[in-house]
């Protein structure tokens, strides 16, 4: 009788997540998915990429996909290079990221070199040595090594990890600390 039970109790649980699956694969019209994509893409900007994942994890055929991505290119919704000089923007203004960092990213998503370099030549050089001089300053008053070496180690590998150019960097390490 213990073993009807838990062959029982086996049953019920495989038929229960059977259940569980088919509730988490909600399948969408296109009308539905392109409404969905309209309020995704206004909540923020995004690059082709993110629209791509998000419809092939709405589990949308290909061809439903490139119909809703055509669509929310004619109607506004989605813009590379609106995109590109967003992103570009606030991950230098908010982040303090660096060229480097701010390319590999964009090339991560897929956009062209034209489109990058377009949203990159948007931060002017004045602005761009600014940032990078008060971020190298207030990153240096909070190393705590007694070390000079080590101090600047610490202070370079944060500049390049945040994709400043290496010539900038070194160069700014030894003017801080001698």
């Amino acid at each position: 009788m213990l073993a009807d039970q838990e062959v029982a109790i086996k049953l019920i649980i495989n038929k229960m997540s059977l259940f569980c699956s088919m509730i988490k694969r909600n399948s969408f019209t296109v009308k539905e998915a392109l409404e969905a994509l309209k309020k995704y893409c206004a909540y923020q900007e995004r690059c082709h990429q993110d629209v791509l994942n998000k419809l092939k994890s709405m589990g949308m055929i290909p061809e439903a996909i490139d119909q809703i991505v055509v669509e929310l290119i004619g109607l506004g919704y989605l813009n590379e290079s609106r995109f590109a000089k967003t992103f570009v923007s606030g991950k230098f203004r908010i982040k303090k990221w660096g060229r480097k960092r701010l390319i590999s990213e964009l090339q991560k998503r897929g956009l062209s070199k034209f489109t990058i370099n377009e949203a990159i030549n948007e931060i002017s050089e004045a602005e761009y040595i600014e940032v990078f001089n008060a971020l190298a300053e207030k990153r240096l008053e909070m190393i705590q090594a007694d070390q000079k070496f080590t101090r600047k180690k610490k202070l370079a590998n944060y500049l390049l990890y945040r994709g400043w150019e290496s010539a900038l960097v070194y160069d700014k390490v030894h003017e801080l600390i001698r």
